[in-house]
């Protein structure tokens, strides 16, 4: 749950008390000592220090009411709002801040991911008033193999595989859907089979525990299992996508 990229301040707060009661029994819940001091020290660093490094990506829309009646006439071109410019997204600086338009530097220091549009809305109400605010933290996961397009793809947490693999240009003529699995470095960290099930509960990112660097890799198929992918990409394009259509996530 700790590495969960949405948990929340009241889960990990609970996380880190089970921890801490955990040190004092002698099995410790099976773990080894050196394994719980290090769960802890990482529950205890995002409550602290927040998840947001240098170089992480935030995608900020902020909704615009629209043109104030009577405010531009004669055909004068009408200026960009404070909103406009505030939907795009930001690179976090090497002070694990952001610089946003009208706004300033705003730290993000001790902001955990689940806390990200609240803590938006807070510092861009200083500038624009009652502002709607939907921000989020894109993660940076490669996809692989048998696709159109090949490479690494920015996608909020909450967003579902049939996303990030539609992002890629979906599968090629030679891409087998029903094996697709998910690698950690060297390792499968979800296999097909759970895969499938994963796109079947339209589970998102965040539920299958993934991180930025994460693999989704298509194998290729040799002739054989065309009608069974036919098939799974027709049930991939019945999940909706999450929040917005891809062309908002990878349009900035």
């Amino acid at each position: 749950m700790s590495h969960r990229l949405l948990a929340t301040r009241s889960d990990l707060e609970r996380h880190l008390g089970a921890l801490r009661d955990l040190a004092l029994t002698p099995k410790r819940g099976g773990l080894s000592a050196e394994a719980l001091r290090a769960e802890t020290t990482y529950v205890q660093q995002r409550l602290t220090q927040g998840d947001f490094r240098v170089g992480d990506q935030l995608q900020i829309i902020v909704e615009d009411p629209g043109p104030v009646p009577g405010a531009v006439g004669g055909g004068a071109a009408v200026p960009a709002t404070v909103e406009r410019q505030l939907s795009d997204t930001f690179t976090v600086g090497n002070n694990r801040d952001l610089t946003l338009p009208e706004v300033g530097v705003v730290s993000l220091r001790g902001v955990l991911r689940a806390e990200l549009e609240s803590f938006l809305t807070a510092q861009i109400a200083r500038t624009v008033r009652d502002p709607v605010v939907h921000a989020h933290a894109l993660i940076s996961l490669a996809v692989s193999g048998g696709v159109l397009k090949p490479g690494y793809y920015l996608v909020p947490a909450n967003a579902v595989l049939p996303a990030v693999i539609t992002a890629a240009g979906g599968a090629s003529a030679r891409g087998e859907l029903t094996k697709a699995m998910i690698k950690r470095g060297p390792d499968t960290f979800v296999d097909a089979k759970k895969v499938r099930e994963a796109v079947a509960e339209g589970r998102t990112i965040d539920d299958l525990d993934l991180r930025p660097g994460d693999e989704i890799m298509v194998p290729e198929k040799s002739g054989t299992g065309a009608r069974e992918a036919i098939g799974f990409t027709a049930m991939l394009l019945t999940i909706p996508i999450t929040l917005y259509t891809l062309g908002q996530i990878f349009s900035h």
